[in-house]
């Protein structure tokens, strides 16, 4: 079968592993019936072709977890010809823990001490050989992000399914002190420190205080993001000419056929603009995972999260969702890809729903431009401050809410690491695993992005041009009895499902209600592409047909409804979870109009409605 397992814990360097065998020949899912990443791929290695499987990332395999029961029970099963066991050579005493869980399980094995670059940055010897012959079994020293060392590691994978090699020994006992006790004896005269403690440098204390660490946090990972966008924007520049380049000539030739109206729209619009969609998401994937992985190679983000697990544990979370969550403050689709760096699926979702609460920048760039249309300067310094403060309100309600199903209480951990000394990046590794990342995420998103399009431009479109004639003003109008109450006119109720789609399409969305200089079609789908028209005339009409209560109450809901029609798709294929990407797309719909309806009904009472 020549079939292989990757075993390790979280951080461990299986995913480097596994894309640099497998590169673009793997398919990823789920496992049957659970919501838990499953990688799985092949690669061919002197004419031989091998499967290779990548086990979800644990701590450990006492079955506590959807990700150690899957393990568990794929290794007992025999599907795996062969385990390689990667474990971290510069935390080496915590990260055999693995193998002292794996040693009862009487199947094939061989232990690659990776990361053995930090290792000797860090003054440690290893000395494999002693380790091999306590084992029983091959131990490889391996850098996984660095390439010069795979020809070595394929080659003792097909030396092992031919002859392979069992562990020789394991703990007299169960439990964690059995455990301990054994990986002592194993690592006694096996590894060496020239050095009998790390001393921190002042970069380094500072880093690490509870304060200023902190405000350096926020500010490398602040910077790190208009670097990510840097990255992004040659992708968005040339995704934003496909509706420009295509939009006409397709039009007009389709128009020439005497094609119905409705397939020139889709064709000439809609698809368009679907590839643009998904260009400029893969752009932004490309360049959180450069940023990130540079940030994540180099020591940085061990030191951010130390600094921030005291917070983030109170939402569930570990300290590493801190990059995330200040990524999610520029672009939602950045946040959800930065979850990557989460220990396992549960903490990388909620992660997720806890980033969606963060208003991205085309947010912060829309919102204040319809405030200052109903309130003077300073009272759109009031309404951009209590959406601040409904941030922290926000993602606290989101972690109760999905935190108890996501992160059990009894299932949390803090964090346990040791802070590797800085070192330089391998860009080449960074580069490639960013690539490859970007590439799958367009080729995913584009199906995602095109069904959720159409879906929308059905109740948008109008054969007319005229907003009256699309679904969704009828849709719109017959439940305005209903939206009322949450303080939304059948206006502004539109405005609201289109801000869902994209938030740059709002004002271009409300410019066609309410001015009639385009169609909601247009609007949304050119929202990135074509200007929004006279602003001075749309808050003219505005100003005169929805009141202040209901401008507010509109705001409040447009900010925190569903971020946008990509970070839907970016959140439903990290978490490859259509039920719990519908739940909280659902309960953040649900919470905006709550919220929608108690600002307008408390602004009414001193504004007026």
């Amino acid at each position: 079968m020549n079939s292989i397992a990757l075993l390790g814990q979280p951080n461990s360097g299986k995913s480097t592993v596994f894309n640099a065998l497998t590169g673009s020949r793997q398919h990823v899912g789920n496992w049957p019936g659970k919501t838990v990443e499953k990688k799985e791929g092949t690669y061919t290695y002197d004419s031989v072709k091998y499967t290779i499987t990548d086990l979800p990332g644990s701590y450990g395999l006492t079955g506590n977890s959807d990700e150690e029961k899957i393990t568990v029970d794929y290794i007992k099963s025999g599907r795996a010809d062969l385990v390689c066991i990667l474990v971290d050579a510069s935390q080496l005493e915590r990260s055999m823990y693995m193998l002292a869980d794996f040693a009862g399980m009487d199947v094939p094995c061989v232990l690659v001490l990776n990361m053995m670059d930090v290792a000797k940055l860090q003054n440690k010897e290893i000395d494999a050989g002693k380790l091999s012959d306590r084992l029983g079994i091959p131990v490889l020293p391996f850098t996984a992000a660095e390439s010069k060392g795979y020809d070595e590691f394929r080659a003792l994978i097909a030396k092992e399914l031919k002859q392979p090699h069992k562990l020789t020994t394991k703990p007299e006992g169960t439990d964690g002190q059995s455990k301990f006790s054994w990986i002592n004896g194993l690592l006694d005269g096996v590894t060496k420190k020239t050095e009998t403690s790390y001393k921190l440098s002042k970069f380094d204390k500072a880093c690490t205080s509870p304060v200023l660490g902190k405000i350096i946090s926020v500010g490398v990972i602040l910077l790190a993001f208009v670097v990510a966008m840097i990255i992004c924007i040659p992708f968005m520049e040339v995704g934003g000419m496909i509706p420009l380049l295509l939009n006409k000539p397709i039009a007009d030739l389709l128009n020439g056929w005497n094609v119905h109206p409705w397939l020139v729209s889709i064709f000439s619009l809609l698809i368009p603009n679907a590839l643009y969609f998904s260009l400029a998401m893969a752009g932004f994937v490309l360049g959180v995972n450069i940023v990130f992985g540079f940030l994540e190679e180099i020591g940085f983000l061990a030191r951010a999260a130390y600094v921030f697990d005291p917070v983030l544990s109170r939402l569930g979370l570990q300290g590493k969702a801190v990059a995330p969550i200040l990524m999610g403050f520029g672009c939602t689709i950045g946040g959800a890809c930065g979850t990557r760096v989460m220990d396992n699926w549960g903490q990388k979702m909620l992660a997720m729903a806890v980033v969606w609460a963060v208003p991205c920048a085309s947010i912060w760039s829309i919102m204040p431009v319809i405030s200052n249309m109903f309130f003077p300067w300073w009272g759109t310094i009031l309404v951009c401050l209590g959406i601040i403060a409904y941030i922290f309100i926000l993602m606290w309600i989101v972690s109760k809410v999905f935190g108890r199903k996501l992160a059990p209480k009894e299932s949390r951990m803090g964090m346990i690491m040791e802070l590797p000394p800085y070192h330089k990046a391998h860009w080449k590794h960074i580069i490639k695993e960013a690539f490859l990342k970007a590439v799958d995420i367009f080729k995913r998103a584009l199906r995602t992005v095109i069904i959720i399009s159409i879906i929308f431009w059905a109740f948008s479109y109008s054969s007319t041009g005229s907003v009256e004639d699309s679904l969704l003003y009828k849709v719109g109008t017959f439940i305005e009895p209903v939206t009322k109450f949450f303080g939304l006119s059948w206006q502004t109720f539109m405005g609201f499902l289109a801000a869902a789609f994209a938030k740059e399409a709002v004002l271009g969305v409300l410019n066609a209600i309410f001015v009639g200089q385009s169609t909601i079609v247009e609007a949304t789908f050119n929202s990135k592409v074509v200007g929004v028209g006279d602003g001075a005339q749309l808050a003219a009409v505005m100003s005169q047909s929805i009141s202040q209560a209901e401008a507010l109450a509109f705001i409040f809901a447009c900010t925190f409804s569903i971020p946008c029609i990509m970070a839907l798709t970016t959140t439903y294929k990290e978490s490859r979870s259509f039920k719990w990407t519908a739940k909280i797309a659902g309960f953040y719909v649900l919470s905006a109009l709550v919220l929608s309806c108690i600002v307008y009904h408390v602004a009414a009472i001193f504004l007026g409605a």
